[in-house]
């Protein structure tokens, strides 16, 4: 059964009250593939909107912290890590992101890690999107969760 269906088979948000308090983690992954004109300006920070990576990482942040407000069932969670890293495939022309979420709670942090690396993928899209529509965002997944009854989980 789902944990988010109640007895009546309606949405409901999981009560995790009697849960135990412990250290969970998560890190989730996610591509974008562009060209190698958009790639050299990125790294050549000539993007007129300014630091694609150092925004996309803000935004990525910024989108974990706010999961709850996003995704209806999700749990406000108190965040105490949020990692967001890029790396740089020059032969492919794919930029590669990495998000690291923590919390010390009740319920795991899969969601909130997703959400950051969707969302700092986007952010890179809408920051690059004026260089050319022919842009790719693919492969988001979890790579990587601990703590919590269900235990550690990697890909």
């Amino acid at each position: 059964m789902f944990s988010h269906i109640d007895e009546n088979g309606d949405a409901n948000m999981v009560d995790v009250s009697k849960k135990n308090d412990n250290l969970r983690e998560a890190i989730a992954q996610g591509s974008i593939i562009l060209n190698e004109e958009i790639i050299n300006a990125i790294i050549k920070n000539k993007n007129e909107k300014g630091d694609v990576l150092s925004t996309s990482r803000l935004a990525g942040i910024q989108a974990a912290k706010r999961t709850s407000d996003l995704i209806p069932l999700a749990h406000n969670l108190n965040l105490t890590k949020i990692k967001i890293e890029f790396s740089i495939d020059n032969e492919s022309n794919i930029i590669h992101c990495k998000g690291l979420v923590r919390c010390f709670g009740k319920t795991g942090v899969e969601m909130e890690a997703l959400t950051a690396v969707s969302i700092a993928l986007l952010t890179v899209y809408d920051m690059c999107k004026s260089f050319s529509k022919n842009l790719y965002i693919s492969k988001i997944m979890l790579l990587k969760k601990s703590g919590g009854k269900s235990g550690n989980w990697s890909r």
